[in-house]
Formats: C-alpha cells, structure tokens, sequence
C-alpha cells in the first residue's frame, strides 16, 4: 500500500507502526457554526479511508478533536447573547448528527478541547521547561526559531516568513509586541473579561489553537502514531506548528505519514466557471443544506469520483451525474435480487466461470486501486466494469438455479466494494410495501377476488390475476389490473421469469 505524504512530497509504502493496527488523526470541526460541503469533503474522504483500511484487516483507532472554544466562538456567542459554552455544545451536536447524516462513521475516540485542558497545560509546562516556549504577561508563546526543524511540512523557509508572518498569528488581539519574535505563535491566551477561562501556572487562560491537537493526539495515540489527515487548508500554520510543538517538547517524530485534502469548488450553474466557495458570491453551501437537496450516497457518490487530493468541482449537474450513476449501480443490484429470488430448474442461461472472473478481476483492480494512495476514482471504475459485466451476463435471460453461485458471487461483490466506500447499494431492497397505498387492497379485492389485507399481498395477487388473464387472452381484465396499479402509483415489468412492480418510480 502506497500512501502520498505531503511532508515528503512523495509517495511511501504504508507501515504502520503497529503490526495489522493503524492510528489515525484527523482534526474536527471548530463549532461555531454547522459544517459546510468543503469541510464534508475532507471528512467523507478520511471516512473512506478508514473504512478500507478496516476492510483490508486493519484495526484503526481513529481520533477526531472538536475545538469547543475558540475566537470564533465566542465572537459567534457575544453576538447572540449567549455563553461560549452554549454555542459550542448547539454546534457540537449539529456536526455529530451531519455527519451520521452524511454515512460518516464516528471516531474511536472524540475528545472536546475544553474537557483536556490539563494535557495541553502539561505540554506547554514541558515546552517552557525545554526552552522552546516563554511566558509574557500572561500568555505563552512557541519559539519558532528554537526549533530547527520548523517548515519541513509546508517547504516555507522560515528566513523569508518575516513580510508574513501574521498568518502564524494564533491570538488575534494586536498583541504582536508581546512576543520575542513576530514568527512565535500563542500556546497559551491569558484571560480576558467575559471569555471562558481556566486556571494555569501563567494564570486564568486558554489554549491557543495549535495545542489542543498536539496534546490529544499525544494522549490518546501516542507518538509517533500511523497518519495524521486533515484539510490542505491546515498545512500551514496549523499542522506545521503542530509538528513544532510537538516534536519539541517530546524529543521524538510527530506523525510518520502526513495526508491532505484538495479544495472543493463551486461551479457556476449560470456561467458554468469555477469558483471558489464564498458567503460573498452568494455560493456557500452547508453540509445539511446540500443533504436537504440530495440523498447522501449520491453526495458520497461525488465525492468519490475524484481522487483526494486533487480539486474537487461541487455543482447540481454533477450531484445529478452522480446520482445518475449510483442508480445505475442499485438498478443492477435489484435486477440480480429479483432474478436470484425467481430463479428456478433448467438449463444454466449464465457463463459461470466467466462472471467469476470478472468478479476476481474487479475486487484485484479495486484494492490496486485503493492501494495505490486510495485512488476512489479508479477503484469506482472497477466496480462500473463489473456492473456492466453483471448486466450483460444476465441480460434478457431467465436465470436457472445453478446459475445463482455466479450470479449472486457478482452481485455481492458489487455491494462490498461499495460497502467499502460507505454506500450502501442493497438499502434500496428493503421490503417497501407499507408505503404502498391502502387502495390497493381495495383494488384487489375488486378485480382478483383478494380476501386480505396485506398490501404486499394484494399486489401479488392482482400481477398473478393479469398473469391469468393474459393466458386466457382476457385482455380488458389484463389492462385493468395495469392501469388501476398505474392509477396508484405502481409500474409494471415484464421480465422473462414473471413481472414484477415498481412503486413511486
């Protein structure tokens, strides 16, 4: 397995640090507000990840930090009367349902900066003790320039950050001339009135940003753990200083493989031109907005179709595009359920072996895919190929009993590889029959004799009464029947081994 590692710039094989047990890292939200589709991005995509690495025997413990105080917190409580507290705990339990919404599974462990303030006191204790941080009026700053090693993520050569270094700025206060130098970021923020606080050897406080990851991800993994992932918007300075403050104070590597997201980028319905997404051009879109719109697969769906770290193009043609493709999927899935449910004696109608491998032929292409920097895109492709053989072997064709092994071999296969990408291709299966409307047990009862009450039932019987009816070339009585399930909603199928029907298509 070849994972692409931003601070090598470069592709590595993947050893974990622990035989057949990966750890993992992924920063969380700042909740402020609920998630938008970028942030999705990044976290559908380690989803994905994850999720194979399970599929390929590993046990991952997954760690991801929700920072429940912030600048942006407590700026978004002042503004509604409220504490920070309160802010956090409404947003915090937004982005949990988001993402149970969005398929996403939820971390081993997600621990809240505000409930693991003694760890990070204890690593800027560690970091002041070592020489790298220094305490000043009550805040505590990280010295960039005592640590040798800083910019080896991001490639910035420290001696050119100087014209700007106000993006390493961690405090946002204009307290620039507290610091030693301008490139020294806040590790610790002393109190101010009215923000949330807690007791510390420099004084009632917070921790800054930076530090509430490399604490955590310190407690509960351990150093250094397997993969550290996040947005390619946090390389710098975010998990640049990350990388500082941690390696400084424990003397040993931080994260051994380092792996970002690419942009996500909205496209212009009315121009058609790309943009990037922004309150200011009316294009911001969150995460439980878009789900509103469209099903989650086919947002999944999506996401997959490009590899992960490259730009992603977010628009309505391609959600459609997507959608359009994953229903191609399920409609293949279903197709193979019903044959396998109505198979029956005969003659086999399916060439076995060569649906076998095409079934061997796509799971090897789909882990070589995922293998290879988990290529989604590629491995998708795997599965389409296989879809269309799936298709072409049973089509037109009333498949007999021994050809269920092949059948149903491809037709798993299809539904674990997209188990692996967090859809689901069988949900569409489940028995839908209490959506149906009760008229047509009326309906039955009216033209097939039916004495029930189960709509799934009354159904059956009015298919075998049109069944009967075209037999008989009773052919009013054989349109009836179609055109009252039509007037309800229901679509007939003819297929060679029976019909079968279709509601709310």
């Amino acid at each position: 397995m070849q994972i692409y590692n931003t601070q090598t710039r470069r592709k590595e094989e993947f050893t974990p640090r622990e035989p057949g047990k990966v750890s993992m890292y992924v920063c969380g939200p700042t909740v402020y507000n609920r998630i938008h589709i970028g942030n999705a991005r990044t976290f559908i995509s380690f989803d994905v990840i994850r999720r194979y690495l399970e599929w390929r025997g590993y046990e991952v413990t997954f760690v991801q930090n929700v920072t429940d105080v912030d600048d942006k917190i407590i700026k978004k409580a002042n503004e509604e009367g409220r504490s920070a507290a309160e802010v956090a705990s409404q947003y915090t339990d937004a982005f949990i349902e988001d993402m149970r919404r969005a398929g996403v599974e939820d971390p081993t462990v997600r621990p809240k900066a505000t409930e693991e303030i003694g760890p990070m006191i204890g690593l800027v204790k560690t970091l002041i003790e070592r020489g790298h941080a220094y305490e000043a009026q009550g805040d505590v700053y990280f010295s960039v320039r005592s640590y040798p090693g800083y910019g080896k993520l991001s490639g910035r050569n420290i001696d050119e950050m100087e014209g700007g270094h106000r993006e390493l700025r961690a405090d946002g206060q204009g307290l620039e001339d507290r610091k030693r130098d301008p490139l020294d970021f806040a590790l610790w923020k002393a109190a101010k009135a009215g923000e949330p606080s807690w007791k510390s050897p420099w004084g009632d406080g917070r921790p800054g940003w930076h530090i509430e990851c490399s604490a955590m991800s310190h407690k509960y993994l351990g150093l250094p753990f397997d993969i550290h992932g996040g947005g390619g918007d946090l390389v710098f300075p975010h998990h640049e200083n990350e990388i500082a403050q941690s390696e400084a104070a424990y003397g040993t590597a931080f994260s051994r493989y380092w792996m970002h997201t690419g942009m996500l980028q909205i496209a212009n319905a009315a121009t058609g031109e790309v943009e990037k997404m922004s309150k200011s051009l009316n294009n911001f879109l969150l995460l439980s907005e878009a789900l509103d719109l469209v099903r989650p697969e086919a947002l999944r769906m999506l996401m997959l179709q490009t590899h992960y770290r490259s730009p992603l193009v977010f628009g309505d043609a391609r959600l459609a595009e997507s959608d359009a493709a994953l229903t191609r999927i399920e409609t293949a899935v279903k197709n193979a359920d019903w044959l396998l449910a109505s198979a029956a004696e005969g003659e086999p109608a399916v060439d076995a072996a060569a649906l076998q491998a095409a079934v061997d032929t796509a799971r090897a292409a789909f882990v070589a895919a995922m293998d290879d920097d988990f290529n989604a895109p590629e491995a998708l492709g795997s599965v389409f190929t296989l879809v269309g053989e799936l298709n072409a072997a049973v089509a037109g064709k009333a498949i007999a009993a021994a050809d269920v092994p092949a059948v149903a071999a491809a037709r798993d296969a299809v539904v674990e590889l997209m188990g692996c990408f967090g859809i689901d291709v069988a949900a569409g299966e489940q028995d839908l029959s209490a959506s149906y409307p009760a008229e047509v047990v009326e309906l039955a009862a009216k033209i097939a004799g039916f004495e029930g009450t189960g709509k799934a039932e009354a159904v059956q019987a009015l298919l075998d009464a049109r069944a009967a009816a075209r037999k008989e070339k009773n052919w009013a009585l054989a349109d009836s029947v179609r055109d009252g399930l039509a007037g309800l909603g229901f679509t007939i199928e003819d297929t060679p081994q029976g019909a079968r029907v279709s509601y709310g298509a």
